[in-house]
């Protein structure tokens, strides 16, 4: 069984904005090391959405980009994209599937049948899958910086608090963290 990730930007005080954090080539090729090693990316219909009026048009060449882009784009491409949604269900990106049915279910039997692990880099979805206890990790990228706006991680809240064990910590040269822990509880 692989592990289900939460992985995603944040600064100093919460916030998951994609506009938000250092958008330079190490922080791109960090995200892109972590795709890599996971066997598929997981997200929710409005992040799906986001990504997929850009990324693919970038691995084409369409959009002239930094390599760091590029390799990250076309690291994307080809990786299994599910999607969790209830308003949409036509996912026409390569590679992508529409995720269906009980929600604890699907991810399960996805977690199940992904050995090398699935990427979750949705925050509102991620908060769903942690109230059913299906994160085992957590890889933050701590931005140095406070926006004093939303959204926010975990916004919505959680039912109890999770406890976790710190793996590693990674400073990158840009001030950002590279943190990834393990669920304890």
């Amino acid at each position: 069984m692989g592990l289900l990730t939460f992985s995603i930007n944040v600064t100093l005080d919460g916030c998951v904005d994609h506009r938000e954090g250092i958008a330079d080539d190490e922080t791109h090729a960090h995200f892109t090391r972590l795709l890599e090693e996971s066997g598929a990316m997981l997200w929710g219909r409005t992040t799906y959405e986001m990504m997929e009026g850009y990324w693919p048009a970038v691995a084409s060449g369409e959009i002239d980009a930094p390599q760091s882009l590029k390799d990250w784009a076309v690291t994307l491409e080809t990786k299994p994209k599910y999607v969790v949604s209830a308003s949409r269900s036509d996912f026409p990106w390569t590679a992508s599937h529409h995720l269906t049915g009980d929600l604890r279910a699907a991810v399960q039997e996805l977690k199940d049948s992904t050995p090398a692990g699935v990427l979750v880099g949705s925050g509102k979805l991620a908060t769903e899958l942690d109230r059913l206890d299906l994160i085992d990790e957590y890889k933050f990228l701590i931005h140095p910086m406070i926006t004093g706006h939303g959204p926010t991680l975990y916004q919505d809240g959680l039912g109890s608090t999770r406890r976790l064990k710190l793996l590693s910590a990674e400073p990158l040269s840009n001030g950002a963290v590279a943190m990834h822990y393990r669920r304890a509880d």
